[in-house]
């Protein structure tokens, strides 16, 4: 495995080399910057795909032409994972770029180099507390319960992924050495899905929004939910350094940009949800798991506790590969996204970093169980609804749906949060416990088990039969 990696990005170096010079396009006078995102990587999407859709960028420049400065052209390049976009960076080809937080330490090592190409981290564009962007999925015939039964089998991963980087942690606290007990394939994401879904390998590991997809299309079945790791996983934007000196304006110009993406993507995760599921391709369902109320953290900080978990995961580096060390401290520079604070008037920066709730949660009064909603709500979307209604609680969501199916309306997606991680995921695709009275979902089997260890009354359900059973 160390020597995938580097074979890898020697190979993006080569492809980056083919790719358009940055000079070749652009009108005299004119300021170009290149932008590198991945639009189905849908927590980058504040610095991607909804920023590019909305034009917020090309907006704020536009503000700084009319008031008598330069003219300026953005240029955006989509790509599957985050080794490419670095390559591209390592070639000057790309500006400002998106990613996960392995694909970060990655592009860090990488650049610090050379003066030219070395970037630093200037922003978060996603989190989540425990873990869960990252996920490992099987076949739905698969008779793997848990890590454990991965023991010996071949399991795809992008190789310096965020998904992969999950992997290696959670198979090494299983007690599984991810270098000799299992075989990893590097595999871009759709090569390891289809490699999946023909039984080629016995697992997949990767993050948000692969995991959810392939689940949503009956193609997979969640096996590990990285939220067990309890460690803070995200997405975030690293610049490179000479081109912000050059440029300072355009960096701020993007920093805000994705303030307004992020504000968007808080206020109306709906909207956001169907505009991002049309610029990537994506069913909407799956984008709204990830983008919705309870899912994702959309916070544009650089929290102490992220980057607490970044300097974790430094080790990782050396299990793949021959990384130079990185110094994170010096890696992160969150000047530029303060004084961005200060200039815009979008609140204390200082406040809003030592925030940790999620800015997007469900809210209202649930119209079955006539109560408010709190942590434990879901969401219940019917076909043809302007919008997903709330739903208080696991029981009262299942009550939503017997309701709905009996008037002969159509569910579309109804989501919940795991009982015991707290992971937004679909309904339908639960692992249901009944206690009493009382409906519990879980992520992943191993989770029911854990469950049912300290609650033996708990029993197993389908999901139709919890539907038909609940009770007012």
């Amino acid at each position: 495995m160390k020597r995938l990696v580097p074979l890898v990005l020697a190979a993006a170096l080569a492809l980056a080399g083919c790719s358009l010079d940055n000079s070749d396009d652009t009108p005299a006078g004119t300021v170009k910057v290149v932008v590198g995102y991945q639009s189905k990587t849908i927590n980058t999407v504040t610095a991607g795909t909804l920023l590019r859709a909305q034009g917020y960028l090309e907006q704020r420049l536009q503000r700084l032409t009319d008031a008598g400065g330069a003219k300026y052209q953005v240029e955006w390049q989509d790509y599957d994972t985050g080794a490419p976009i670095t390559a591209q960076m390592v070639a000057e080809k790309i500006d400002i770029g998106s990613m996960g937080d392995y694909p970060l330490l990655i592009n860090g090592s990488r650049t610090q180099a050379n003066e030219r190409t070395k970037t630093a981290l200037v922003s978060v564009t996603g989190y989540n507390p425990r873990g869960a962007l990252n996920m490992v999925v099987v076949a739905p015939d698969s008779p793997a319960d848990g890590l454990e039964d991965l023991n010996g089998q071949k399991i795809s991963a992008s190789v310096g992924s965020a998904g992969h980087g999950t992997l290696v942690q959670a198979l090494t606290r299983a007690g599984i050495d991810p270098a000799k007990q299992v075989e990893v394939l590097n595999q871009q994401p759709q090569v390891g899905a289809s490699a999946l879904e023909s039984h080629q390998v016995a697992a997949l590991s990767q993050f948000v929004a692969w995991p959810g997809l392939l689940v949503f299309q009956n193609k997979g079945r969640l096996l590990y939910d990285g939220a067990e790791l309890n460690v803070p996983t995200f997405h975030g934007v690293v610049a490179r350094r000479s081109y912000s000196a050059e440029h300072p304006e355009v960096l701020e110009a993007f920093l805000a940009a994705q303030l307004d993406a992020t504000a968007f993507l808080n206020d109306k995760p709906f909207e956001a949800a169907r505009i991002v599921a049309e610029g990537s391709g994506l069913p909407q369902e799956v984008v709204y798991l990830y983008n919705g109320p309870g899912g994702t953290s959309f916070d544009v900080t650089l929290k102490p506790s992220l980057l607490a978990a970044l300097k974790g995961d430094v080790p990782y580096l050396k299990s793949i590969g021959d990384f130079a060390d990185l110094d994170i401290d010096g890696f992160v520079d969150d000047g530029p996204l303060r004084t961005v604070y200060a200039e815009q008037g979008v609140g204390n920066y200082d406040t809003a970093l030592a925030s940790t709730t999620n800015p997007s949660r469900v809210a209202g009064t649930d119209p079955v169980c006539e109560r408010p909603v709190g942590p434990a709500a879901g969401e219940l979307w019917l076909e043809g609804a302007d919008r997903p209604r709330p739903a208080a609680d696991a029981t009262c969501l299942l009550r939503a749906v017997q309701a709905a199916t009996a008037r002969g309306e159509k569910v579309r997606a109804a989501y919940i949060p795991d009982a015991e991680l707290g992971t937004r995921w679909f309904a339908d695709k639960a692992i249901w416990l009944r206690e009493g009275a009382t409906f519990l979902p879980f992520t992943t089997q191993a989770a029911a088990q854990r469950y049912r260890q300290t609650h033996p009354e708990a029993a197993v359900v389908d999901y139709a039969r919890a539907v038909a059973e609940v009770r007012g």
